[in-house]
């Protein structure tokens, strides 16, 4: 079979790679299945099948399937094995776990090649759909007057069928059923039922959102508290921080932190997450939303229009276009990422960024003193409005944070700020239109914010690979 295909395919370069990796993880994770019933694939061949598959741009598990059928390159990569559907989507769900490790070594291997360099990177947000419709999402006020629109409908279809049964038992007799109002009134039910849980799970949601705030604002002012020199006062925001915290208790019902993050430790903790609007009290607000096919998802605006979806964010290097960090959070501003996604880059490479330009979304204060701190020579947008004119936002608030602003202003404006930050849009975003226009991956294929993390962690995999495959490629043909 391998005569198929030319010597240097994509196909070849791929399984070697492949065949270096450590999936130990993957092959532990089969091995300790029940070893009864069919024999699994090779694990190797499993995943080179799904990397290959993510590079061509396929994402469903059957158009998967049938490839190995019907496309050659698939059918020697293969081995001319042919793994039904529900295996592909079987392994690539089990196996989520090991991405992340996979996308370091790919990264190391990037590396190696002499492909890194980390002397000016580029960091940006792109909103993709999530496998939910927005017309699937309703708002908490929404849910309260359907749920009172469906109780009194299967309220007037109960009264209805009761006199119908009357009447009808007159006519046909007692063990007749000749209506068709249980059907009516089962499909209500259900619905009702469906509102009434999505509803409480906004509500506990909306509790532990505010009680997250309760319990940051009273870590705030015991901060505020250690440094205050005035006994009165400093006695003063102690008792507001054990006051929030009280609160914060009686919302969840816990006596301290410890149950709102109950459950192993998320690697992903640090990344911002959307929080539900809430009332003083705790309850979700009447335009606080839940999707009802992807509750994780969010509404969110893009290019003027609004989409169910997620935000991913990628921080790619300027020599190879190669992503560094990646991520995705329902959190539609860009500007809580900056830090945690530059984090990631130091955590996968082990160096720090000489240079990082980003747009206007991700300035702020606290950005800003963290990249200086980090020795990060950061060049962020402070924006400008329709008339061209430079916004002042960042000052108006005075102080600290209308001279970070003036800084970042001044440095843009330089000769040498200027050239950095022109070559932003030419380093991170073709990127992105890499991944939605040649690979047209468009819209998530699984659903749940752990399940969505993976398969972008695969898809920036697959870019790495990409570049990586095609550089072996020159210095073959070289």
């Amino acid at each position: 079979m391998r005569d198929w295909l030319e010597e240097d395919h994509l196909v070849y370069r791929l399984l070697d790679v492949v065949g270096s990796l450590d999936i130990r993880s993957i092959s532990h994770s089969i091995h300790a299945k029940d070893a009864r019933g069919v024999r699994p694939y090779n694990p190797r061949m499993m995943l080179a099948l799904l990397l290959y598959s993510y590079m061509n741009g396929i994402y469903s598990s059957r158009q998967i399937a049938a490839a190995t059928y019907e496309r050659i390159d698939f059918r020697v990569l293969t081995g001319d094995q042919h793994p039904f559907h529900t295996v592909v989507n079987e392994f690539r769900l089990r196996h989520l776990g090991a991405l992340p490790q996979l996308f370091v070594q790919v990264l190391t291997l990037c590396d190696r090649a002499g492909l890194l360099k980390l002397e000016h990177v580029s960091l940006d947000g792109s909103k993709v759909k999530a496998n939910a419709s927005k017309h699937k999402a309703m708002s908490h006020g929404r849910m309260e007057s359907e749920i009172e629109r469906l109780e009194g409908e299967i309220q007037e279809l109960l009264t209805k069928a009761k006199n119908v049964d009357q009447e009808e038992d007159e006519l046909y007799g007692k063990d007749k059923d000749a209506h068709p109002i249980g059907e009516e009134l089962k499909r209500r039910e259900r619905r009702l039922e469906i509102i009434r849980k999505a509803k409480a799970e906004l509500e506990e949601e909306a509790r532990q959102a505010k009680a997250e705030d309760l319990r940051e604002r009273g870590e705030r002012q015991r901060e505020a508290a250690a440094t205050e020199t005035d006994p009165t006062e400093r006695k003063r925001k102690l008792t507001r921080a054990s006051r929030s915290e009280e609160k914060a208790d009686r919302l969840t019902g816990d006596k301290g932190e410890e149950a709102v993050h109950d459950g192993p430790d998320d690697p992903d903790d640090d990344l911002p997450s959307h929080r539900v609007p809430t009332t003083k009290g705790g309850a979700p607000t009447d335009k606080a939303q839940r999707n009802f096919t992807d509750p994780d998802s969010r509404i969110m605006k893009r290019d003027g229009s609004y989409l169910q979806g997620f935000n991913c964010q990628a921080v790619v290097d300027e020599e190879n276009q190669l992503i560094l960090a990646e991520a995705v959070t329902n959190k539609a501003p860009d500007q809580e990422h900056l830090i945690p996604m530059m984090k990631r880059v130091k955590g996968n490479t082990g160096r720090t960024p000489t240079v990082l330009t980003a747009d206007t979304g991700y300035m702020s204060s606290e950005n800003a003193t963290y990249c200086e701190g980090e020795g990060i020579d950061a060049y962020i947008a402070v924006g400008r409005d329709k008339h061209g004119q430079e916004l002042r936002r960042g000052e108006r608030s005075g102080g600290e944070e209308c001279e970070t602003w003036a800084t970042m202003r001044a440095k843009l404006a330089t000769e040498q700020g200027k050239k950095l930050y022109s070559r932003r849009k030419v380093i991170v975003e073709p990127v992105f239109g890499q991944i939605k226009e040649p690979r047209g991956f468009r819209r998530f294929s699984l659903r749940g914010v752990f399940k969505v993390r993976a398969e972008w962690t695969l898809v920036c995999l697959c870019h790495n690979l990409i570049k990586l495959l095609a550089a072996q490629s020159d210095l073959a043909a070289a």
